[in-house]
């Protein structure tokens, strides 16, 4: 990959909400502190938890089915101050503060405000999740019976 390629992967903002959904909360929160007073007014839209419906792939027959339900905390804000922006985050359990902290980082990221900062956050959290991955693949692949060897 090319380093605009990488670049303009980095700035998606699917890849930006996937990141910071499964990034360090504490360090999401730390962030989020630093950008929150050049933000300005904020109005917050959502803060809640509920259960969202978990979608998978029947990989025989290829067709979708819930899987089952997963607690979600979610928040929307819109940023006054900056045309009417909005930030949005999702999160994997309760924690509303990481919900919210990950708004503010997408509001901010959409405002223009502090987006070396918060990029090179993204693109260090995304290198700590491959490094996750690849630990947890190599564990599952320990693990693997091969029936051809019986």
């Amino acid at each position: 990959m090319t380093d605009e390629a990488a670049d303009q992967h980095i700035a998606s903002h699917a890849f930006v909400l996937e990141t910071l959904a499964r990034g360090d909360a504490g360090e999401l929160k730390k962030l989020a502190e630093t950008v929150l007073p050049e933000i300005g007014a904020v109005e917050v839209v959502t803060s809640r938890t509920g259960l969202v419906m978990l979608p998978f792939v029947d990989t025989v027959l290829n067709t979708a089915f819930h899987l089952g339900e997963v607690l979600v905390a979610e928040a929307h804000i819109r940023l006054g101050d900056h045309g009417d922006l909005d930030g949005y985050g999702a999160v994997i359990g309760r924690d509303l503060e990481q919900a919210m902290a990950m708004a503010v980082v997408d509001g901010a990221l959409a405002a223009g405000i502090q987006t070396p900062k918060i990029l090179s956050f993204v693109e260090d959290q995304a290198a700590h999740q491959a490094e996750e991955d690849t630990l947890r693949l190599r564990k599952v692949e320990a693990t693997r019976v091969r029936m051809e060897t019986f």
